[in-house]
């Protein structure tokens, strides 16, 4: 795999302030967007950061959850920059548009289950980005939308595929032909969201969903969403292969016989990620 940076026109800044990275406890990292006077929004030198970050990612698998979300209490993330892209030369859009789009992929293929933590608007690229995460907590003044047929433009980063894989054909078109908005109660309803967090709890809900992840068989976890991720998309016989193949990546770990030892001897198991 090439370097991030070789993706990007030469002169795109590296600014590791755009999305900041912290550990917590228990194989646990936070990637936060720190442009809060912007709404989050998505410019060049955020896709760089973020590319960045994921690729870093990747390579550690003592990272048992990744949790997105937006800096303030506002935005998640409201999509790409549009003053950046008001100014742009427009032999450069299209370097913007491959690599927004291939942000979302490098989030999706994380091999770590990935949360996003939505707290506030995520509009055009910010709901792209939560679609490409495993699985959505929002807070309950959160809101979504597929905005871009209002800018007479498509979502270009995954929403027309992404949302009707998760939502239904029927369901996506409603949102992405309208480009209407809607709040986080109807997000849960269709499935577009998995939890709407009590009121001023967004990152504890969020928190304790990534801990009950964290606390099972990591190895098992990632060929778990290898499974899920590889085999939807294929025929149910050739899904099912799949399914056999990520089982066998978990018979010879040392976590599956830890587990068998766990409960012949009643305690919680202590899973290494082997």
């Amino acid at each position: 795999m090439p370097p991030v940076a070789s993706e990007f026109p030469e002169d795109i800044p590296d600014q590791p302030e755009l999305v900041t990275l912290r550990r917590e406890e228990g194989g646990l990292v936070w990637l936060t967007i720190e442009r809060p006077d912007v709404m989050n929004c998505l410019s060049f030198p955020t896709l760089k950061r973020l590319r960045t970050l994921c690729a870093e990612l990747r390579e550690d698998l003592s990272i048992r959850c990744v949790l997105i979300t937006g800096a303030g209490e506002k935005a998640f993330c409201a999509g790409a920059d549009l003053k950046e892209r008001k100014t742009m030369p427009p032999a450069r859009v299209p370097d913007f548009v491959r690599n927004i789009r291939r942000t979302m992929d490098d989030v999706e293929s994380l091999p770590q289950p990935t949360i996003a933590v939505v707290n506030g608007f995520a509009f055009g690229g910010g709901t792209e980005l939560l679609l490409a995460c495993d699985l959505r907590v929002a807070a309950a003044h959160a809101q979504f939308g597929l905005t871009e047929t209002t800018l007479a433009i498509i979502p270009g980063a995954g929403g027309t595929q992404r949302l009707p894989r998760l939502v239904g054909r029927s369901r996506a078109k409603d949102l992405i032909l309208t480009g209407r908005k809607l709040d986080a109660v109807e997000a849960e309803r269709i499935g577009l969201v998995n939890r709407i967090a009590p009121a001023g709890k967004l990152a504890e809900t969020a928190l304790e969903l990534a801990r009950t992840i964290a606390e099972n068989g990591p190895v098992a976890v990632r060929a778990a969403k290898a499974a899920i991720d590889q085999g939807c998309e294929e025929p149910l016989a050739k899904g099912l292969e799949t399914e056999a193949r990520c089982y066998e990546r978990v018979l010879p770990t040392q976590d599956r016989l830890e587990a068998l030892a766990a409960f012949a001897e009643k305690r919680r198991p202590r899973y290494q990620g082997r």
